[in-house]
């Protein structure tokens, strides 16, 4: 049996190898600080090299290019991370998103490419961590989800039936690969990055939102890196397949502003 862990012990990840998958910018660049902060050597990709690497203090992540949506790509990241540090403890599989798309007014290439890069390309990176995890101490996969997932989504469909589809993944792969690997999947809400105003507006739009939030603000990147702190850490080693749901507390039911029996 197991015996406790102490906190600090279970936040401590020198010595660790941890990947971020899209981990250049936005939420992957807040989980990509927190681990560093943590002390873990932190490799992010993306497709192309962005001008300034997420960084705390004097340690800096280290980047390899990488399109998740292309075998190729993967093989030679992988291989890369084989080769420079022998081992990966922990995969977050943050990279993806999607643009606003009403159903109807989409192409069929455009719902095959969000279902692609959300749903295919994240079970492609972790059949490669999962093999080289298996091949050395074990680890953790950290699936980055959605609220998409769980409610309605219009304007992004596609985007989350494929967000469905992976906290479906996370289940079944829990299974598969324990229990020298772990699988898990973290749901953010509403998190305000360099690109919300493409969803939510300007200031006043941002703003907004941020009120229909029973916590008053929508999250930030490191408030999912805290999660992700945790969610890979020993204190919650009993955890597979879970799905731990960031999201403020819920959003506001519409009815509650039209009713008009308590006004």
């Amino acid at each position: 049996m197991a015996g406790p862990v102490a906190p600090q012990a279970a936040f401590d990840y020198r010595g660790k190898v941890v990947l971020v998958t899209g981990g250049t910018k936005g939420v992957g660049a807040g989980i990509a600080r927190s681990f560093l902060a943590a002390g873990a050597h932190v490799v992010v990709c993306g497709r192309n090299a962005p001008e300034s690497l997420p960084a705390v203090g004097d340690a800096v992540a280290e980047f390899i290019p990488a399109d998740v949506r292309a075998a190729e790509s993967l093989d030679a990241l992988f291989a890369a991370i084989r080769e420079r540090h022998g081992r990966l403890d922990v995969l977050i599989n943050n990279a993806g998103g999607a643009p606003f798309a009403l159903a109807d007014k989409a192409s069929p290439r455009f719902h095959e490419g969000i279902i692609r890069l959300n749903l295919i390309a994240p079970l492609n990176v972790a059949q490669q961590a999962n093999a080289l995890m298996q091949d050395g101490e074990g680890g953790t996969i950290v699936f980055i989800g959605s609220i998409s997932a769980l409610r309605a989504s219009p304007g992004t469909a596609a985007y989350g039936a494929a967000k469905a589809g992976v906290l479906s993944l996370a289940k079944s792969l829990a299974v598969e690969w324990a229990p020298k690997v772990r699988v898990v999947a973290i749901s953010p809400g509403l998190v305000h990055t360099e690109q919300s105003h493409l969803h939510y507006g300007d200031d006043a739009g941002i703003a907004a939102v941020a009120a229909t939030i029973p916590a008053g603000r929508l999250a930030t990147p490191e408030d999912i890196g805290s999660a992700c702190l945790f969610i890979a850490s020993p204190l919650a080693s009993y955890a597979g397949g879970s799905n731990l749901l960031l999201d403020g507390g819920g959003e506001r039911p519409a009815f509650l502003a039209a009713t008009s029996a308590h006004n």
